[in-house]
């Protein structure tokens, strides 16, 4: 009985971040640095959060080796600062994001938000797919990886 009841419960509701991202297929690279990073339970966390995330096919057009190390432990915090300056605080809709000229990421820096022909440019990124929104927050799909100065 308490089993049903506990899947009834979860029926219906939105993943958080971190699941709607692995559910998704295309961020198999970015889920896997997440974990290296240590930042899964901040991104299940209550947010709400922003995240710009790069699809395996942005990470795989790094320079050759860049994923590879940075997964590695001893990278973990250069890894972090990546991977949080993919994430803004608060939940930033395509809309609010198109009406902004910059935002201020988790890791300190700012981002700058363009657009241009109808397409939203998060510094030399595009926005492929917008607003796939999570329990605590919205995903913005984008086709390359930010890196911090």
């Amino acid at each position: 009985m308490l089993a049903g009841t506990v899947q009834a419960d979860n029926h219906g509701m939105k993943k958080d971040i971190v699941d709607t991202a692995a559910g998704a297929g295309q961020f198999e690279t970015l889920v896997a640095a997440v974990e290296a990073a240590d930042l899964v339970e901040t991104l299940k966390g209550e947010g709400p959060f922003t995240v710009f995330a790069p699809t395996d096919e942005a990470f795989a057009a790094l320079p050759e080796g860049t994923v590879e190390s940075l997964l590695e432990p001893e990278n973990q915090e250069q890894l972090q600062a990546i991977l949080t300056y993919h994430v803004v605080p608060g939940k930033i809709m395509a809309e609010d994001a198109m009406a902004a000229d910059s935002a201020t990421t988790v890791q300190g820096q700012d981002i700058t938000i363009t657009t241009m022909d109808g397409s939203v440019m998060i510094n030399d990124a595009t926005v492929v797919q917008a607003d796939i929104e999570a329990s605590n927050g919205v995903i913005h799909v984008i086709d390359g990886v930010l890196m911090p100065e």
